[in-house]
């Protein structure tokens, strides 16, 4: 039995079979990530990679006279030297304005880099304030590139210190011609993460999917919704949930879409569903009903870890709990059912 098929009487005699039913229906997709607008395809990286290369000579001349013109005509070119770097857009902007002296916002090396994923074969005009930044953020880099990893203090590692940095161009030059040994490959991906960097970017689309699913099962049944904008401020609540039904000035159904492949930021999610369910009842020891009926739909690797959490989840929603396996099961087990406006 699942938990909203339970009454709230049995899910506190036996919180346990019921974590149990919901760790079986959960489901996790983080082997596969959506590309996303602005996916660069490796031939496409490795086209930047080439220009630079053969322009610097094989990395023997890594200089802002010579690096700066092939950046400008094959864009692809800077998000190769960030990749050297090892840096992200913003970490970039920061240590440029601290080395030269140039104002380059981290919003405006985010902007770049974002610009040159979605057209990468777009030249960069030569005048302007974007030819500035960019003259500036080039010329740290290949300043940082040259120069080698400075010694540190024994508990500290500078973010330098990798295979093809470590010596400065020396380092460069030795990795572009022979390649990296495997094992300080794979220590670097060990500390850097495989598709870190993407994975941070699609973060939204991932969690869309869930929400997507959500939209379908609701317009299906015909039920009057109004889903929630990022931050978006709600009357009656510090925090807006996903979906409200039929609508945020009269809640009778709230739902929090939650996704995430880590307990830990599953624990927070967890928390803020107990929020909503707090808001819910906090009238009920007055004798007055629930405010709203509050719904989890929940996916990801990271529910299934902790079952003191999902005691907890369960708990505010009164069961009330349900995964991409379950979602088709929503509104016959909830309140949702009393705004359905359409069969099948």
């Amino acid at each position: 039995m699942h938990p909203f098929e339970a009454s709230f009487q049995e899910i506190l005699a036996d919180p346990e079979r019921f974590v149990s039913a919901v760790f079986s229906s959960l489901v996790s997709e983080f082997l596969v990530l959506p590309k996303g607008e602005g996916f660069i395809e490796y031939p496409v990286f490795e086209s930047g990679y080439e220009q630079l290369k053969q322009a610097t000579a094989g990395f023997q001349n890594i200089t802002p006279d010579v690096v700066l013109p092939v950046a400008v005509q094959h864009p692809m070119a800077i998000i190769v030297l960030r990749s050297m770097l090892g840096f992200s857009p913003p970490e970039w902007a920061y240590i440029t304005v601290q080395r030269s002296g140039v104002d380059v916002s981290q919003g405006f090396a985010r902007n770049l880099d974002r610009r040159i994923r979605m057209r990468p074969d777009a030249p960069i005009r030569e005048d302007g304030l974007t030819f500035d930044r960019l003259k500036a953020m080039v010329a740290v880099a290949c300043e940082l590139l040259n120069a080698g990893v400075p010694v540190t203090d024994g508990d500290k590692i500078h973010r330098l210190a990798k295979a093809d940095t470590l010596e400065g161009a020396t380092s460069i030059r030795t990795i572009a011609a022979i390649g990296a040994p495997y094992a300080m490959l794979l220590y670097e991906r060990f500390l850097g993460r495989p598709f870190a960097g993407h994975r941070d970017s699609v973060s939204e689309l991932v969690g869309d999917s869930l929400e997507s699913a959500i939209d379908e099962v609701l317009t299906k049944a015909g039920i009057s919704y109004q889903k929630t904008k990022r931050a978006e401020r709600v009357p009656g609540f510090d925090q807006a949930p996903d979906f409200i039904v039929p609508d945020a000035f009269n809640p009778k159904v709230v739902i929090e879409a939650k996704i995430t492949e880590d307990d830990g930021t599953a624990r927070d999610k967890v928390t803020r569903v107990q929020h909503l369910g707090s808001l819910s009842t906090k009238d009920v020891a007055a004798g007055q009903p629930p405010r709203f009926e509050v719904i989890a739909c929940i996916a990801g690797r990271g529910f299934g870890v902790r079952r003191e959490d999902m005691k907890k989840l369960l708990l505010a929603t009164r069961g009330k709990v349900f995964t991409l396996k379950t979602l088709d099961m929503l509104v016959e087990y909830s309140d949702l059912k009393t705004y359905r406006t359409k069969e099948g």
